[in-house]
């Protein structure tokens, strides 16, 4: 297995771009991924819920993994988002990821039928032999079906040798203490939850994994450049000031509302794929507000 790339700070999300015609915009996708990139982020995590990966088909998929990785040329770590339904089309994505250059991949357990922990752990431990770069387990119930214990990731860290970090995205504090106690403080974690990163940082997370740079970059990283230095006053006026925005994208669906927000800053990204619809009139005067004060 490779060396588990040095991965932590803000992990940044960008939407997937489509073209008014269908399919991926790849020019603008390059553009977006630059803006980020030239902001300041640590990472770059393409194909998560914000880049709308369960409406892509295979095509589309390697097209943005490959626009991202190639936009990126290796300035800053890029875990891709390769989750499916099936252990197979999910072994077929990481493997594809691999050999395009991610320095590791995410993976949201998706399920129509309720996962065994058995069954969960093969599927992270077929994948985990399929490939050779890290994986970052990813828990959100909400959009997933499945729900991962803090027990069950520390047990498939210990018996999969490159599943070396967590995402979690529960929003409860509790359970990112508890993988740090059960793992000794050898399972990195990562926040999930936009609104619960103040308290995730000052917890110990190693990184934010969050769509809010699209919009508003400098204030993450300051934020999170805050806590490292233990100037939490600072982090909590910074907090304070996104706490707002973070609460909207979130509650509006990040697809949605970070769109509507890159459109209403000057960057038009394309609508949200269908069945996903475009914000309406009131939500973009709403986000409005909370980007410029207007």
């Amino acid at each position: 297995m490779s060396e588990t790339p040095k991965i932590r700070g803000i992990i940044a999300y960008p939407v997937t771009t489509f073209a008014s015609s269908g399919g991926i915009d790849t020019e603008r996708l390059a553009a977006l991924v630059e803006k980020l990139v030239s902001s300041g982020v640590h990472a770059i995590a393409p194909l998560g819920s914000t880049g709308e990966l369960a409406y892509l088909d295979e095509a589309e998929f390697d097209t943005v993994v490959d626009t991202t990785i190639a936009t990126v040329a290796g300035r800053v770590p890029v875990v891709t988002g390769v989750s499916d339904v099936t252990t197979a089309k999910t072994i077929r994505r990481a493997q594809y990821a691999q050999r395009a250059g991610a320095d590791a991949v995410m993976i949201l357990p998706v399920s129509y039928w309720k996962l065994s922990e058995r069954e969960i752990a093969q599927h992270y431990r077929s994948i985990g032999e399929a490939i050779d770069i890290p994986i970052m387990a990813y828990n959100n119930p909400a959009t997933s079906g499945v729900d991962m214990s803090p027990e069950l990731l520390v047990s498939m860290f210990e018996t999969t040798d490159n599943l070396t970090m967590v995402k979690e995205s529960t929003g409860d504090l509790s359970r990112m203490r508890r993988i740090a106690e059960l793992s000794g403080g050898q399972l990195p974690f990562y926040n999930g939850s936009n609104p619960l990163v103040l308290e995730a940082l000052k917890a110990g997370a190693s990184g934010w994994c969050t769509a809010a740079p699209n919009l508003r970059p400098q204030p993450c990283i300051d934020l999170y450049q805050a806590v490292r230095a233990g100037d939490l006053e600072k982090a909590q006026v910074l907090y304070d000031d996104l706490k707002p925005l973070l609460e909207y994208i979130v509650a509006g669906g990040l697809a949605t509302t970070v769109k509507a927000g890159l459109d209403l800053l000057g960057f038009p990204a394309g609508d949200p794929r269908a069945p996903l619809l475009p914000l309406d009139e009131q939500g973009r005067k709403e986000l409005q507000t909370l980007l410029t004060g207007e």
